[in-house]
């Protein structure tokens, strides 16, 4: 079958920023004639995915790949709230602008946003309604972003209960199920880390002194490069990975798609947006990889 007569069911799984290389996949299924006619997506999955069902990719695209270190905490506003660090509003102000709103059923691709009901203990996916509202419960990362109450529930980012959602598409009708694992094995040659030119900051005004705070508090919250004991950041994210990871294993035993694309986990801490242009290369070399010449 030639490639453009591939339907696709395409699993969006959890990473945090690693999760943008999900939109390197994308480009390459589009590019090499594969039609994506469902989507399942789990946090960034789900954020990926919605955007890119309802035709808002290029937006998003645009402004993340525009992101520099100093301004993920600046689009985090501190919630003072037992419920979470952060409240994400500011967040999602920003990306409401980008995308709008739309209810799913309105939108070409099938689409599932997979969220976890923290009262109910429970999976749940939100395949109508909002766009917009599913995707904000489903990239709520308890401790960093207050959850999200949806009629009668309590909902937290979709990575806690199924990083790799594959199940949302199981009575799909597609020619092929393609997941996208961001819970891949950690790879030791791994490149070091791009480190983005430092910005210039003349003189000592007020904007300026602004900046180096922010600097300040990035520092807090960013990854130890040599340090003997992990700081609150690392011990969060961590966690919060190896959990994922040990799920992702789970479902993907208990449901087998036809093509995995592995992206590994090191690849990228939680909050690296700002390399938005190399985890977007890399999602699209491992499709390459993973899927070039593929026959059914």
């Amino acid at each position: 079958m030639a490639a453009h007569n591939k339907t696709v069911s395409l699993v969006l799984g959890s990473g945090g920023a690693r999760g943008l290389a999900h939109i390197g996949v994308i480009h390459w299924l589009e590019e090499h004639g594969f039609q994506i006619k469902a989507i399942s997506g789990s946090s960034i999955g789900a954020l990926i995915g919605g955007f890119y069902a309802a035709g808002k990719l290029d937006t998003y695209i645009e402004w993340v790949t525009a992101l520099k270190r100093r301004d993920i905490l600046r689009l985090l506003d501190f919630a003072y709230s037992r419920a979470g660090l952060f409240s994400g509003e500011r967040v999602m102000q920003t990306l409401e602008a980008l995308l709008g709103d739309s209810n799913i059923e309105d939108l070409p691709v099938s689409f599932t946003a997979v969220a976890a009901d923290i009262q109910g203990s429970r999976e749940i996916w939100i395949n109508k309604g909002s766009l917009f509202e599913a995707i904000r419960a489903s990239i709520s990362v308890p401790t960093i972003f207050t959850p999200v109450q949806l009629e009668n529930m309590i909902l937290v980012d979709g990575g806690l209960i199924n990083p790799i959602p594959i199940a949302p598409t199981v009575m799909n009708t597609t020619d092929l199920t393609i997941a996208v694992n961001l819970s891949g094995e950690e790879e030791i040659d791994w490149p070091e880390r791009q480190v983005e030119e430092q910005e210039n900051e003349n003189g000592d005004g007020y904007a300026a002194r602004i900046s180096r705070f922010i600097d300040g508090l990035q520092e807090k919250f960013s990854p130890p490069e040599e340090q003997d004991e992990y700081n609150m950041y690392e011990i969060m994210t961590r966690s919060l990975e190896m959990m994922q990871n040990t799920i992702a294993r789970f479902k993907l035993a208990a449901y087998t798609p036809d093509y995995i694309i592995d992206i590994p986990s090191n690849a990228a801490y939680l909050l690296e947006f700002h390399r938005a242009k190399e985890m977007i290369e890399l999602g699209y070399s491992r499709t390459e990889m993973t899927l070039n010449g593929i026959k059914i």
